[in-house]
């Protein structure tokens, strides 16, 4: 089986759910389903793969594709066997017609050779989505994704420097299409959403030109920022209330946020050394330089007995 699908795969696993799509529907295994290359010459006008999208609208775009084909191959076979449609079940064994099973290559060639398309076209669009820009009201999103994290930090109070010592993350990704991708990619938006908190500072001259335009410029998580203990769990049991994909919801950038929890994590630190009696009021990115002086600030507070 082939497939050409509008999505970009940018490394966030976005052909491999493709493939599982088409593998779910058909009982195939993976060798017998081939993704193109993403191009407008087989999937003219697409949608951006941005804004978590790609496998809510590709995936569903997939499964009606993938839906009309098996409708004519059970129409076709529910005529040829003397079964009810219901009676054809599409197993890893083969296609089940009541008591016969045919390998699923064989009846493709009998579909073929009575001359009935094995080819489609589908679509998706995101239903109950709606904007009005004369009130200013409407529904921008189809559905919530929710998660929780718990970061443990080190700060060293002499110079700023820190690091993340333990993150535990419970994360709704509803049904989840591939648990193992969702977890990765649930890792790789928490370290970019702690970098984005942490190291990441826009900094502009004098003139207004911003001046750390680039890694070269300002600093981005590396491998050694990875917390030493990274714990991610899928919520279980947690099917999207609507009829995504196989009742999964995005996790490409909802986990960024996240990333929040380290920042929460340092100011606790801080604080801790006025007894909690404050919030210290640090602000992000909440660099080695902004912590020391934070924490400089807490300490004289501290010392001249300022009342909380």
């Amino acid at each position: 089986v082939q497939v050409n699908h509008g999505g970009t795969e940018m490394g966030q696993g976005l052909h491999t759910k493709m493939v599982q799509i088409v593998m779910n529907e058909f009982g195939l295994d993976a060798q017998n389903v081939r993704i193109t290359a993403t191009t407008t010459g087989k999937v003219p006008n697409t949608s951006a793969t941005a804004a978590s999208s790609g496998a809510d609208l590709n995936g569903m775009a997939v499964l009606d594709a993938v839906s009309q084909i098996k409708a004519r191959m059970v129409t076709f076979a529910a005529e040829k066997w003397q079964v009810a449609p219901e009676a054809i079940r599409f197993t890893s064994e083969g296609v089940r017609m009541g008591e016969a099973l045919v390998p699923f290559r064989d009846l493709v060639w009998q579909v073929y050779f009575a001359r009935i398309s094995l080819s489609a076209s589908g679509f998706y669009k995101t239903p109950k989505i709606s904007w009005d820009a004369a009130t200013g009201r409407g529904r921008p999103f189809y559905y919530f994704a929710y998660g929780a994290a718990c970061a443990e930090v080190t700060l060293d109070l002499l110079t700023g420097e820190n690091s993340i010592d333990r993150v535990d993350i419970l994360h709704d990704a509803g049904q989840s299409l591939n648990a193992d991708i969702d977890i990765g990619q649930i890792e790789g938006a928490f370290v970019q959403g702690a970098g984005w908190l942490t190291t990441e500072e826009l900094v502009w001259d004098k003139e207004g030109r911003l001046r750390t335009h680039a890694p070269s410029t300002y600093k981005i998580p590396a491998c050694s920022d990875r917390p030493a203990i990274f714990n991610v769990t899928l919520l279980d049991d947690a099917p999207n209330r609507e009829a995504t994909i196989y009742r999964s919801k995005a996790v490409g950038e909802p986990p960024l946020v996240h990333g929040v929890a380290v920042l929460h994590a340092l100011s606790d630190a801080i604080a801790s050394l006025d007894g909690y009696r404050r919030c210290p009021g640090l602000d992000a990115p909440a660099t080695p330089e902004r912590l020391l002086r934070t924490i400089m600030q807490v300490q004289a507070r501290a010392a001249q007995g300022e009342p909380s």
